[in-house]
């Protein structure tokens, strides 16, 4: 079983190197399948195949009764021009009760017809709304059964971007679309089939326009489509840059590279502007092109519709209604032009999208063991190997056990592979080779929630959410009660900083908690640690921005939380980990010595000039 998970998640490494910076398609790559996107769209859309059905029935008929209007008004003209006629002739007049009674029905006809297209509108409004509901959602559950290793390639401000202004283009799109496609459609057809019952041939010289209208269409998304493409990639290239440069904001003022990011942004923005202005030239060009065509309908139905009066083949109103139906033929020829525009934006946002819920997720193997209660905490790393790149391995042959309840140090140079050991113990990655042990069982035995469980983590990257101190803290125990709490911040020393802020523990914390040091922010890392209570610890360079003072208090502390526990410390001062039950030294992905403080001292080996290089630098 080893064995094949190790081949899989080599699979999926390799799968994975695909692409351009960060995941994102690079420009000039092969665009995705167009019908795959439009399929997974309406596949998604799935359970609402009834109410969709419905709005198709409502939205036919509204169709129907707008669509038989004009023959009915043009009945009106008629009955007025017979009735002047007759009157002109001394043979009778204007029947005006005729007359009335066909504009009432005609406005019976349009008044059904308007209510019946907001009654479908409204329902695809709630179908569309709900469907963008359950995408976001779908993605924000998605993101946490996501591999670690997803969010060390792709920026964040990509993922946003798919989260947001995919999302709003696919709705927004979904919308308007499918109604205005249903009414095109059914307003096309019932149109052709009322003017067939007036004239054949007119209707036939009218319907030369379809086809030329056609292939005016057929161009122009084809030379619109890339353009789309483009302004959707490169609004998740500007997201992300945006993120970055607001996130590393003192980072670039203190480098003075602000004119380098403004140049960086202005090349992307640059991409966005002529992307966005070519696909919106092309979707402005389809409705008046559309309207030349249709206008050239219009000159010929009018002319041979003269024609055919004067020979006494129609009446006048007949003349009325066929054009007006020949007009309104050109409004779902243009209405399906301009949805094919945003088909294409919506083919290129929902791509991106569901590309992103088809990526590969964090599995666990059947029969995941879901049960930790009688973990003691003894580990056991067996000849692990392991590289991000399955050929070049930054683990290379990692052999160590350590007992229930030690302290274990993990030393060594930048690039040694201290931060990658605690990602395989935590599962964030699986070994290549070897395995990895928890009580003499696999932890890939385990389902990774459960193993999760198991563990508190102070890292050096401090995370804390915007809320309450209180809240921040209760993050490692969600019943913890304030007790719990205001002891968890004392074992850190916490306490005294916490009562000395603006609301003390009520006092909230601002995006990324920069209104404390970042000394502090450590220290309620290790607070919520401590209050988390679990059975291993991971600790790396928990120590690292606190003074020296704070430093020899939070060790105390540190004494008191690693007591009984598994404890695993990464640390670049050495002389934090003097305690230590077993100091393993990496250099290159291998241990090269392990033992305690003192041993590894008197084999004046690599430790020892790690050691003493520190307290040189010191002096």
């Amino acid at each position: 079983m080893a064995e094949q998970n190790n081949g899989s998640q080599q699979n999926v490494r390799r799968k994975r190197r695909h692409g351009g910076p960060s995941g994102i398609l690079a420009p000039g790559e092969k665009p995705k399948n167009f019908r795959k996107a439009v399929s997974d769209t309406l596949s998604y859309m799935g359970g609402y195949k009834l109410a969709i059905v419905l709005v198709v029935f409502i939205a036919a008929l509204a169709t129907i009764f707008e669509t038989v209007g004009p023959k009915v008004m043009g009945r009106a003209t008629t009955l007025l021009a017979e009735g002047v006629m007759a009157k002109l002739h001394g043979t009778g007049g204007i029947d005006f009760e005729a007359v009335g009674k066909v504009l009432i029905l005609t406005l019976v006809l349009y008044s059904v017809g308007a209510f019946a297209q907001w009654l479908q509108a409204f329902i695809m409004t709630n179908i569309t709304q709900k469907i963008v509901y359950r995408m976001r959602r779908d993605i924000s559950e998605k993101i946490s059964r996501m591999p670690v290793g997803y969010f060390e390639r792709v920026q964040t401000g990509e993922i946003l971007s798919r989260i947001t202004n995919d999302v709003d283009t696919l709705g927004q799109a979904l919308s308007q679309s499918i109604s205005n496609f249903i009414w095109a459609i059914v307003s096309m057809v019932g149109i052709v089939v009322v003017m067939l019952t007036i004239n054949v041939t007119m209707t036939l010289i009218a319907l030369l326009v379809i086809p030329l209208s056609a292939i005016v269409m057929g161009v122009l998304i084809k030379v619109s489509q890339p353009y789309f493409k483009a302004q959707q990639e490169y609004l998740g290239i500007i997201d992300g840059q945006v993120e970055e440069n607001f996130s590393g904001h003192l980072v670039i003022k203190a480098f003075n590279r602000e004119d380098h990011m403004t140049e960086e942004f202005d090349k992307a923005n640059e991409k966005l502007y002529e992307s966005a202005w070519k696909s919106q030239f092309m979707s402005g060009m389809m409705r008046p092109l559309m309207r030349i065509v249709s206008n050239l309908g219009y000159a010929a139905v009018a002319i041979s519709g003269g024609i055919f009066c004067v020979r006494g083949a129609i009446g006048v109103g007949d003349i009325q209604a066929f054009v007006q139906y020949v007009k309104n033929i050109g409004q779902p020829i243009q209405e399906i032009a301009q949805i094919m525009n945003q088909v294409q934006s919506m083919a290129a946002a929902a791509e991106r999208v569901f590309d992103f819920l088809e990526e590969e997720e964090e599995y666990d193997v059947p029969g995941a063991l879901t049960d930790t209660a009688e973990i003691k905490g003894a580990v056991e790393f067996e000849h692990v190997t392991f590289g991000y790149d399955p050929e070049h391995p930054v683990i290379k042959d990692f052999s160590a056990k350590i007992e229930p309840g030690q302290k274990i140090a993990i030393v060594g140079p930048t690039g040694a592979g201290k931060t990658t050991i605690v990602k395989l113990l935590m599962r964030f990655y699986d070994v290549d080779g070897g395995m990895i042990k928890i009580d003499g069982r696999d932890i890939r035995d385990f389902a990774r929630h459960t193993h999760r469980e198991n563990f508190a983590m102070v890292l050096q990257d401090t995370w804390l959410f915007k809320g309450t101190i209180r809240d921040n803290i209760r993050y490692g125990k969600e019943d913890a009660t304030n007790e719990e709490i205001i002891s968890a911040a004392k074992a850190a020393k916490a306490h005294h900083f916490i009562k000395t802020l603006p609301g003390g523990y009520k006092m909230v914390l601002n995006e990324d908690a920069t209104n404390i040091s970042e000394g502090q922010r450590q220290l309620l890392t290790i607070a919520r640690a401590i209050l988390a209570d679990k059975k291993l610890l991971i600790l790396d360079e928990a120590t690292s921005s606190v003074d020296t003072r704070t430093e020899e208090e939070i060790q105390k502390a540190m004494d008191t939380l690693t007591k009984g526990r598994t404890s695993f410390i990464i640390a670049h001062r050495l002389s934090t980990i003097r305690n230590a039950d077993l100091i393993l030294v990496m250099d290159h992905g291998d241990i090269v010595e392990q033992g305690t403080h003192e041993e590894l001292l008197a084999r004046k080996g690599f430790y020892a000039d790690l050691y003493e290089s520190q307290f040189e630098k010191i002096a």
